[in-house]
């Protein structure tokens, strides 16, 4: 039956995709597929039928190997889990429903043909999960890391002046490593003003407040002032909302106002000249 299933398939294989880059356009809440381009799409739904038939006729190791490289390729695409799930379902519903209408499927067989398509299903989306939910992991842990790498670093702008801008979520882990880089570069740097820019943190609450707190208290230890920029108004309410006392830092809502206040601090200042 498997190959029965699977010459049906081949036979019939554009009109398959068609019907389920239909489908698949009509998940209204995944708009991932529906704004991919024409030419990837079409890559994208022969890549996926090739995988189904995979399951069917190749060894488990040539079927293992064509699922990993399509998790990792959906996974750069922005495909969910629950859509790739869908993607499964629908696809085996299509030849069901092509199967029966040509009378492949019919009374005498319908039961050990729905056994076999439950063999065929739930190992795939089994398997199918697996592999994405894996890729997914290492994908989010090689983007955390890029990010630790990008965001944490501390620039030196003026003489004895850095800034270090803080780019997404600042959980314990990050706190740590803009700890240790913060105190290493005011050292490298002799840095006598430091500028904490947050303008791409996206939330700022308790826990950041704190390591924020935290990582000012341990830039005046080692001799130098500290400064919050980049306050954006809706940060503000929820500083205020939240209580957070930020009463020991010189905060100003755009970079441009804190360096220009660093530069007041180390008895300079900006000044035009005419040409």
């Amino acid at each position: 039956m498997n190959k029965q299933m699977a010459q049906y398939i081949q036979g019939n294989l554009t009109e398959i995709i068609s019907q389920w880059q239909e489908k698949m356009k009509n998940e209204k809440e995944e708009r991932s597929f529906q704004v991919m381009p024409t030419e990837l799409m079409n890559q994208t739904s022969h890549e996926f039928a090739e995988l189904m038939i995979s399951n069917l006729l190749e060894s488990h190791q040539a079927y293992e190997s064509r699922l990993i490289d399509f998790a990792e390729k959906v996974v750069r695409l922005g495909w969910s889990i629950t859509f790739v799930t869908k993607a499964i379902n629908h696809f085996a519903e299509i030849v069901y429903e092509g199967m029966t209408k040509e009378g492949i499927i019919n009374e005498s067989n319908i039961a050990a043909f729905v056994e076999e398509f439950n063999k065929w299903i739930s190992p795939i989306r089994n398997s199918t999960i697996e592999a994405y939910s894996k890729t997914w992991e290492r994908t989010v842990s090689l983007q955390k890391i890029a990010l630790q790498e990008l965001s944490a670093s501390l620039i030196p702008v003026f003489e004895k002046v850095s800034v270090m801008p803080l780019v997404g979520t600042i959980d314990t882990e990050r706190a740590k490593l803009i700890m240790e880089n913060l105190l290493e570069g005011v050292v490298k740097h002799r840095a006598e003003v430091v500028l904490l820019d947050i303008t791409g943190v996206p939330v700022v609450d308790t826990m950041v407040a704190h390591h924020i707190i935290q990582a000012a208290d341990a830039v005046r230890l080692v001799g130098a002032k500290c400064m919050l920029v980049g306050i954006r108004p809706e940060i503000a309410q929820t500083i205020v909302t939240l209580g957070i006392n930020l009463n020991d830092f010189t905060t100003t809502s755009t970079l441009q106002r804190g360096v220009e206040q660093a530069l007041a601090w180390t008895n300079r200042k900006i000044v035009e000249v005419e040409d």
